[in-house]
């Protein structure tokens, strides 16, 4: 066994202990990414080019590895359940993209069956057939995709999900830099059309926190995940506000665990650490790791 392993069986000890320590049978992560190899490989090299899409940030990935390496280490971090996230930065990708993840999943069982979409002509077509063939949670990807939210072409998609109750997680807050779309004006055209939607604001909305915050206090099925927020990494230049944190803590009920295993630039632990020393009680940290993504999807 090299050192690399001896480090990552001595992480995956500590990530148990963690919710072994609050009484957790394990946890829910309803942010990880798992997409075709050669998809995935080339968003790690736009990481890797410190694009402007990710501020000009130096990125490493943390777990780059592959595909069942990666499975089997969020299995031994005690993960129960996790999502594929991916998407499309172009229309006539995300159909190929839902088939590759249907097949995903069902090789996959405690990967909750993941789809995603664009503003696209067939979109409510095949979103409608990811929903009969099982998906439990779409991703959308406003920066990424470079489109705005509220499109036409997506307003009878949103009713379709709002009806199915589907989650959808989506990347719409402009960090770590700011698209054409993201920012929550558009997210509340969506919402102020489809009330019942279940979104999901990735990323707690990074950087407009508190506006994000504004929207789930409005809508009671808007939802937020942690995934970087509060890290070293996030706080250096996109910092949570601390007279925000009585917020967060109100709203324990609607916020879910994501960490973006593994396109992270520090070890997954680390996500955990940077929940526990919000301050916020064990009784939060037990709803926000396991038990709100357990009741919003069914588990």
């Amino acid at each position: 066994m090299d050192d690399h392993d001896v480090a990552t069986n001595e992480e995956a000890g500590e990530v148990r202990r963690f919710w072994g320590g609050l009484g957790l049978p394990g946890l829910i992560d309803v942010h990880t990414h798992f997409m075709p190899e050669r998809v995935l490989h080339k968003v790690w090299e736009y990481f890797d080019t410190n694009g402007p899409l990710i501020g000009g940030l130096g990125w490493p990935i943390t777990y780059r590895k592959g595909e069942e390496e990666r499975t089997a280490l969020l299995r031994g971090f005690g993960v129960r359940a996790f999502t594929a996230m991916l998407y499309p930065h172009k229309p006539g990708m995300a159909r190929w993209l839902n088939e590759w993840a249907a097949d995903f999943a069902r090789r996959t069982p405690d990967c909750l069956h993941t789809a995603t979409l664009h503003p696209e002509p067939d979109v409510e077509t095949y979103v409608r057939e990811a929903v009969e063939a099982g998906a439990r949670v779409f991703k959308a990807h406003v920066q990424v995709g470079g489109y705005d939210p509220a499109d036409d072409l997506l307003r009878r998609t949103w009713g379709l999900l709002a009806e199915a109750g589907v989650p959808v997680v989506i990347h719409c807050g402009s960090g770590p830099a700011p698209g054409k779309h993201t920012g929550p004006e558009p997210i509340a055209r969506v919402l102020a059309r489809n009330p019942k939607l279940r979104l999901v604001i990735a990323h707690m909305g990074m950087p407009e926190y508190e506006e994000f915050l504004d929207l789930a206090e409005r809508y009671d099925q808007v939802r937020l995940d942690t995934t970087m927020a509060f890290t070293d990494f996030t706080e250096d230049f996109m910092p949570f506000p601390s007279r925000a944190l009585p917020r967060l803590a109100a709203l324990g009920d609607r916020i879910l665990l994501g960490s973006d295993f593994p396109s992270i630039p520090y070890p997954y632990l680390h996500q955990l650490h940077a929940l526990e020393r919000l301050d916020l009680g064990p009784d939060w940290l037990r709803a926000v790791c396991h038990d709100n993504a357990h009741s919003l999807f069914g588990l």
